[in-house]
């Protein structure tokens, strides 16, 4: 069991933690979570000994074994398999003496003989005989092509080294594994895979993630940082946001009854103190008061958001892309360039919300790229609508801000001709206030340059939206502020995210980016899922979703298309292809004319989901006797129209529903 007992902990001048307890289970999955700043990376320092307590206790069996990911990879010219077996250092260190016990010259002895016999047990105990097999599973798992195997680790970029350095640490034998953010370099196939590998992890583990699908996938206990204390919560992280919700609302009512407790007394005391009869009285409710002292009301942190402005114009079709090849030219004759996509014809249509699917380096950033206008086909032609305003956020866009300039002048290079007052309000509502906003970047942190990034797209107006990862830096509470945004966004918008969360709420519908074509995916995020994992564990066996249509969305399909149904022998092959032609275009238009009733009726659905809790909220308060008391009187007659305006709402809604949906019964029964 890990324990903290009254747990101090100060870096520099600040209280990370403050007298705080909690205590964890054997193979529990814990997901650590706080602000940034809270002491989440300190409070793994602490157990991993690297930083002490300054006050209390933090401890665990001492027989455990710890392992955590390096965050720095020397340039070794090491292969990259045999740097991640390097993990099990138990196993290296057994092989090492294997060798020197076998480079001995009384190896013929028989003390030498039994020597060798026993680190050979020890050896197959540990796995030595599976563990290249092993080595080679987790690597193709974290998304390493079996050529890289044997290339040495000096030879891969930043974020691929980090990739090894999550190889090292699950290698390792552990009884407790700490990850801290592990899913920050990794495309959405390697965390799907990292995922299902930490579920079945068997000892204690302990996670730090801003991502909430993941941790809601691996985490069933949540231990949050909170006011310098250490809160636990069973179950994974949508629960503890509703566990905390509840908490705050019973924090409030607690607040409310002892503040009226309190005046109740203070009033008595007040009238009655100076009468001699009513003194004694008087003083016992003086004493009474100074005991109750006050209650320390939980506190939800201050949600920050924001929104995007409504475009300007909306032009339809945004683009079409007719035969392009995607990829980068060459630099001469004998340099013809690189073509990573090729064939596609694709056009993005105002209102649509696509997501891109695929492996790290199939192509997605290409073809974000070659729709922004920042690659030139190789091949075919890419046409713009007139008055097409694009924002495009790239996967290193904080590289490309000046860290010696501030967010008024990078917010100026947009705006020129716009007052400096102007646009420090603008920046203020992305939480840039100000002295904040007039001085040097240098020292923000990735989060925050990342807003900034975020709030010089806002100010655009974009009717088309290109994110290319948007969330690497961003905390939970900024990731959901994003999400908010995007669902209520009236433009066009094409993403690519590891976040599933974010994939889900914003998106309708998703292209895969495979072998170099461009396909929809035909099903959800979870068909995607069990694909991925049933292709890990069996390449050949698991073929591709994507859609049987022609040209579903406006995309040609490049896989091959399931087989037609077989027709009668009578029809000559001129009459099989036109009615497989006209089948294909019936299936066409249907789904064309499904897809925008299917994604209104899933907002719809999220929409009546939050007032149908919020009316459940409301009528439980109206159930409460205390509410009709004539203090009450005002918070009564909000409620009172607050409950009506929900209820109006709610039943707008409820018909708009029924009205799709029998439109989609309608659409269902013709195309049958």
């Amino acid at each position: 069991m890990i324990r903290f007992s009254q747990v101090t902990l100060i870096r520099g001048t600040k209280v990370l933690l403050d007298g705080a307890d909690a205590s964890l289970n054997p193979g529990e999955r814990v997901g650590l979570i706080g602000a940034n700043g809270s002491g989440k990376s300190s409070l793994f320092a602490l157990l991993r000994g690297v930083l002490h307590t300054d006050k209390g206790d933090a401890d665990f069996p001492p027989q455990w074994r710890v392992a955590h990911v390096a965050q720095e990879t020397p340039a070794l010219e090491r292969a990259a398999i045999d740097y991640a077996i390097d993990g099990d250092a138990t196993l290296r260190a057994l092989e090492e003496s294997l060798a020197r016990a076998e480079a001995a010259d009384d190896h013929a002895s028989d003390a030498n003989g039994t020597l060798l016999g026993e680190l050979h047990a020890r050896l197959a105990d540990a796995g030595a005989y599976t563990v290249r097999s092993r080595a080679e599973r987790l690597l193709q798992g974290l998304g390493f092509s079996p050529e890289e195997f044997e290339r040495p680790v000096s030879s891969f970029s930043g974020g691929w080294r980090m990739r090894l350095n999550l190889a090292q640490a699950l290698m390792c034998p552990s009884d407790l594994l700490l990850l801290d953010e592990p899913t920050n370099h990794l495309d959405l196939d390697a965390i799907i895979w990292l995922e299902d590998w930490l579920k079945r992890y068997p000892g204690t583990l302990f996670i730090i993630s801003h991502d909430r699908d993941f941790l809601d996938g691996v985490a069933n206990v949540i231990l949050h940082i909170d006011q310098q204390k250490l809160r636990r919560y069973g179950g994974n992280y949508s629960s503890f946001e509703r566990q905390r919700a509840q908490a705050l609302v019973l924090a409030a009512s607690q607040n409310e009854k002892q503040a009226r407790e309190r005046a109740h007394l203070q009033s008595f005391i007040d009238r009655f103190k100076a009468q001699a009869t009513k003194a004694r009285q008087a003083q016992s409710r003086m004493k009474m008061l100074a005991r109750m002292g006050e209650m320390a009301p939980l506190h939800a942190a201050a949600p920050f958001s924001f929104e995007f402005r409504e475009p300007l114009r909306a032009p339809n079709p945004l683009l079409v892309l007719e035969d392009v090849n995607a990829g980068y030219p060459g630099t001469g004759p004998e340099a013809p360039g690189s073509v990573i996509l090729r064939d596609i014809s694709f056009s993005l249509q105002s209102g649509e919300r696509y997501g891109l699917l695929g492996i790290n380096g199939a192509g997605k950033s290409t073809l974000i790229r070659t729709i922004a206008g920042e690659l030139k086909p190789l091949a075919g032609s890419a046409t713009w609508g007139k008055g097409v305003v694009i924002g495009y956020f790239a996967q290193h866009q904080v590289d490309m801000l000046r860290d010696d300039q501030s967010p008024v002048w990078h917010l100026a290079r947009v705006a020129p001709n716009v007052r400096e007052q102007e646009l420090r309000s603008f920046l203020g509502g992305f939480n840039f206030p100000g002295e904040m906003a007039t001085g040097s970047i240098a020292n923000f942190s990735g989060g925050e340059k990342a807003r900034l990034a975020l709030a010089l797209i806002v100010w655009q107006r974009p009717n088309l939206l290109l994110l290319d990862e948007p969330t690497n830096h961003l905390d939970l509470e900024t990731r959901e502020a994003l999400t908010v945004a995007l669902a209520q966004f009236e433009g066009t918008l094409v993403l690519v995210s590891h976040d599933r969360h974010l994939l889900r709420a914003t998106t309708d519908q998703f292209l895969i980016v495979a072998q170099g074509r461009l396909a929809p995916f035909d099903g959800d995020l979870d068909d995607y899922r069990d694909w991925l994992l049933k292709s890990k564990n069996d390449p050949g066996g698991a073929a591709l979703p994507v859609a049987s249509v022609a040209r579903a969305a406006g995309v040609p399909v490049q896989a091959a298309a399931p087989a037609a149904a077989p027709k009668a022998p009578v029809q000559s092959a001129a009459e099989r292809r036109d009615q497989k032609r006209l089948e294909a275009e019936q299936r066409q238009k249907s789904a064309a004319a499904r897809k925008p009733i299917e994604a209104r009726l899933k907002r719809l659905d999220e929409q009546i989901a939050k007032l149908s809790t919020k009316k459940a909220g409301i009528e439980a308060r109206l159930a409460e006797a205390g509410i009709y008391d004539e203090v009450q009187k005002e918070t009564l007659k909000g409620l009172l129209l607050d409950q009506a305006y929900v209820l109006r709402e709610l039943g707008a809604l409820e018909e708009e529903w029924l009205a799709k949906q029998a439109e989609l019964e309608q659409l269902e029964q013709s195309a049958a």
